[in-house]
């Protein structure tokens, strides 16, 4: 009996792997010529599909019907905030909520779309690839600008759960001179591989003309700005990055076109469980000068489950002044499920010169995508 109906089961994975026939049909002609029992067959249909699922999980790519293939993702993050400044008050909020979709039309063409639906929702990513080859390809449409290495760094992927004072203030995010525009603008970028050495990409480079007057809105002036990125990878593991970015902006606070010049470099290596990146950024606003600098280290442990991160944050919104810098010191740790499920811990500690202000800041993000 007991080699029977191994020979059964046999021939029910040969059917399946054959697609003859459905798994309730088979099973139930084999009840009906009392091969198994109903026991037996509903203990088959529970194991099918818990190892379906199973198999499910570890697909990575699902394919969605379209006119041409394309890849959606997306992903959410829901963050709580605990302040400790006064008049501040602690909640949750949702922080994105990313749509993406990207796909090839040919080997040579392709396009990316991408929505942000939190808060007031956004086009973020609006762009066309052409790849010619790895020396030279472009992105024509609204993208990321080619400077600052956390800038480049999806949101989904940063280590802690804020970018640094400094790119924020000097990379069209949330507190630069033009507004918030995602660190994006609407332009053409040329890029690729300059030099491989044994199929390693050595030198890479980034060279973009863009309207600057930011995300989701036409140009305001005749004038274009220029982004230039330069990325060598010396050994496996390391890139060291210099860039340049010159234009100007309309700024909403200022009431009136602002020039913005900015160079910066940065360090970026990782080696099996260790990372660690560096980044100086400095930036001119009209006759206004600012700069800032950070220093960031994790490991992880678990099998990359769990990573531990330490980071030093300095910025100086003014070189002329010498009481209105800030440092901040953050802690954070991250725990990561699965591929697409995480959950970050940051504390940071936040130092001003001038006036003591208690503004120290617990936040917790949980973040799931597909």
């Amino acid at each position: 009996m007991k080699n029977t109906f191994f020979l059964i089961l046999l021939l029910y994975a040969f059917a399946i792997s054959a697609k003859s026939q459905s798994t309730d049909d088979i099973l139930n002609v084999l009840v009906q010529k009392n091969l198994v029992s109903q026991s037996e067959a509903d203990s088959i249909r529970a194991e099918a599909a818990i190892a379906s699922q199973a198999n499910l999980a570890k697909v990575k790519v699902f394919p969605i019907n379209a006119a041409k293939k394309m890849l959606l993702t997306g992903y959410t993050q829901v963050r709580y905030q605990a302040m400790e400044e006064t008049g501040k008050i602690d909640g949750f909020d949702i922080r994105r909520a990313r749509l993406d979709i990207k796909g090839n039309i040919t080997p040579y063409w392709g396009y990316r779309v991408q929505f942000d639906l939190a808060g007031s929702p956004k086009l973020i990513d609006a762009y066309i690839e052409l790849k010619l080859n790895d020396y030279l390809n472009f992105t024509i449409g609204q993208a990321k600008v080619p400077f600052s290495v956390e800038n480049l760094t999806s949101s989904n992927k940063l280590e802690l759960i804020d970018r640094s004072q400094v790119v924020e203030a000097l990379v069209a995010r949330g507190k630069d001179v033009g507004g918030n525009q995602n660190g994006r603008d609407i332009g053409i970028q040329a890029g690729g591989t300059l030099f491989k050495l044994k199929d390693r990409p050595i030198v890479d480079y980034r060279l973009g003309v863009y309207n600057g007057s930011g995300i989701n809105t036409t140009d305001k002036n005749e004038d274009k700005d220029i982004a230039a990125r330069l990325i060598i990878h010396p050994i496996q593991g390391l890139d060291i990055s210099g860039a340049y970015y010159n234009g100007s902006i309309y700024g909403s606070e200022t009431a009136k076109t602002v020039n913005r010049d900015r160079y910066g470099f940065d360090l970026s290596y990782e080696l099996n469980d260790l990372i660690i990146k560096s980044e100086y950024i400095h930036g001119t606003d009209d006759q206004k000068v600012r700069d800032g600098y950070y220093i960031m280290a994790g490991y992880s442990f678990l099998q990359k489950k769990l990573q531990l991160l330490a980071k030093y944050d300095f910025y100086d919104p003014d070189k002329s002044k010498t009481d209105d810098s800030s440092t901040w010191y953050i802690i954070g740790a991250n725990y990561n499920f699965n591929s697409n499920t995480r959950l970050q811990l940051n504390y940071t500690i936040k130092q001003e010169e001038g006036i003591a202000v208690n503004n120290n800041l617990l936040a917790l993000q949980f973040q799931i995508g597909f």
